[in-house]
């Protein structure tokens, strides 16, 4: 079996030194406007995760000894080191690569998305970039996150690479989310517009990643340890930079550096779920039964060595401490939100709603017993293995300023129109209809959450899932007057890209809803069609969306929930 390490920040649980509201910290958060924190925070929050420091921190080179440490392993590098990429964060991480190795590099070819490289150097971000001469081939493809005959050129040039290395080779790996499409190399007599058909026919019917990865594995050459198996006998060593919930490296790029432990009745077993067994391809209907027969059986991947350097936890760890530097209390709920966006934002509305409680003096509205008992049921029905919401609740309680609590995960989003919007939109305003109810906080509260829900497609829309997300959490948001509490939700992709959209994401307050009516939008119809990205950039000429560029690096998506008393 592939050796797997995971090279992350805890999620600390220390106790948190008590904050008092009118401290230095408190005043620089109070004298703020909460757009430019939100903004800020984000900001800081991505920057992060750039490829350069995690790079960095998980490879050193001794040039005396020509050793290169992999964390606790060592490699003898002598004219042998050899490159391959794929992934939204690789262009930055192959710079970082080349500059730490220098000449023992000897060839490297990556896969990065169309237009990185130019929009990296538009940004000034020339520590991104390769340099002049480099022995790295790039290749662009993949536009809109979708396989095209670009990234599958380039995945051909990595398999090619990978088969011609010998036993005394070591092949570095770089792997980061977006990776799967920018690998693509269906298994002939496939095609890459059946394989692409195929896939977009399960994700229409609400196929999980995890049911689409098991697919893509079985039709592709490289994904499932394919592209270890391309290399062998050289030794592997992958560095991944995870998108994915929980960080399984066998689902990240859909494992191209670890065996596969599907088989053929697994993706039947998928395919008739989904009633798309008796509409197949001849030619997967052939690959398919190919697999089935194999003599060799399941392949193993010992001579790799899977290494996660970066991840959604390290970007929460980051918010969290920037939003203490700010004044706010801060708390971890979860790594791994997952659940359909609409469950998910009612669950941010009743935890702002009974956190607000919890934090209104004396004489306030007070914490309703039903709406905690909503909420611990909404937590249940959510089923978050990691969910520290008890503990959150008592830090809350005991608070006496401003609070953040911060998560990540994967909720899920059913599209229902033909509209252009993304996850983190439609969120931001869905919660906005929960949000006026927060009344009588003491001190301003910040709820920070990621992750990165998924779109379940039921119509022909065009919907980036981070725009999606921010927009029903501001419908949640507006649904009840408010108290004297100022409140704002952001939910952004750390990528800078939400789907087929220019944005981010987005950030919404509760007023949002009367002043879109003001302005003859209708927030409700706008989420019947999943058209939020249109209506963000209709709502006041387009100010609420994140516009970042591309970020070249990506785990995933950060939601931020402020609650701050006037």
């Amino acid at each position: 079996m592939a050796v797997a390490l995971q090279v992350l920040p805890r999620l600390a649980r220390a106790p948190l030194r008590p904050l008092l509201w009118g401290g230095p910290g408190a005043r620089l958060a109070s004298g703020m406007a909460l757009a430019e924190q939100a903004r800020m925070l984000f900001e800081n929050t991505i920057g992060a995760v750039l490829p350069g420091p995690m790079m960095h921190r998980a490879l050193s080179l001794d040039p005396s000894s020509g050793q290169l440490k992999v964390r606790d392993r060592s490699f003898q590098l002598r004219q042998n080191l050899y490159l391959v990429g794929f992934g939204k964060a690789v262009l930055g991480m192959a710079a970082a690569a080349e500059e730490l190795l220098g000449q023992h590099l000897v060839q490297g070819v990556i896969s990065v998305p169309k237009g990185i490289r130019a929009a990296v150097e538009c940004s000034g971000k020339q520590e991104m970039l390769l340099k002049p001469h480099s022995r790295v081939q790039v290749f662009e493809g993949a536009e809109d996150n979708l396989p095209d005959r670009d990234s599958l050129r380039a995945a051909l040039a990595i398999r090619q690479l990978a088969e011609e290395l010998t036993a005394d080779d070591l092949l570095l790996v770089l792997i980061s989310g977006g990776g799967s499409a920018l690998l693509p190399a269906p298994i002939p007599p496939v095609t890459l517009e059946e394989k692409q058909t195929l896939t977009k026919l399960l994700a229409a019917r609400g196929a999980t990643i995890q049911e689409l990865n098991t697919i893509r594995k079985a039709l592709s050459q490289l994904k499932g340890g394919g592209l270890a198996r391309a290399a062998y006998p050289a030794q592997v060593v992958s560095l991944i930079l995870s998108d994915v919930v929980g960080d399984p490296v066998e689902v990240i790029a859909s494992g191209p550096t670890v065996a596969s432990v599907h088989n053929v009745q697994d993706c039947l077993h998928i395919l008739n779920r989904y009633g798309l067994r008796a509409a197949l391809p001849r030619s997967v209907k052939t690959v398919l039964a190919r697999a089935d027969s194999d003599p060799h059986g399941p392949h193993t991947c010992g001579h790799v060595l899977n290494v996660i350097i970066g991840s959604n936890a390290l970007a929460l760890a980051e918010a969290r401490r920037q939003a203490e530097a700010l004044g706010y209390r801060a708390v971890v709920l979860s790594a791994a939100m997952q659940g359909d966006v609409k469950s998910v934002a009612t669950f941010y509305g009743l935890l702002a709603r009974v956190a607000g409680a919890h934090l209104t003096p004396p004489g306030g509205a007070g914490v309703s017993v039903e709406e905690e008992e909503q909420l611990h049921e909404q937590a249940a029905a959510l089923q978050l293995p990691d969910l520290q919401l008890k503990e959150a609740l008592e830090v809350v309680k005991g608070a006496r300023g401003p609070i953040c609590l911060l998560a990540g995960g994967e909720p899920t989003v059913q599209l229902q129109g033909s509209g252009k919007g993304g996850r983190n939109q439609e969120l931001a305003l869905r919660v906005v209809k929960e949000a006026e109810v927060v009344k009588g906080a003491r001190g301003p509260i910040c709820l920070l959450a990621g992750g990165e829900p998924t779109v379940q497609l039921q119509g022909s829309g065009s919907n980036g899932r981070n725009q999606e997300l921010a927009l029903r959490v501001a419908a949640e948001l507006g649904q009840r007057p408010l108290g004297p509490v100022d409140v704002l939700f952001l939910s952004g992709g750390t990528d800078g890209r939400d789907g087929p959209t220019e944005a981010a994401g987005a950030w919404v307050m509760p007023e949002l809803a009367s002043q879109a009516t003001a302005e003859g939008l209708d927030v409700a119809t706008f989420l019947a069609h999943n058209d939020t990205h249109t209506f963000f950039h209709r709502f006041q000429g387009g100010a609420h969306l994140l516009y970042t560029g591309l970020t070249g690096t990506n785990v995933m998506d950060v939601h931020f929930l402020f609650l701050r008393p006037r």
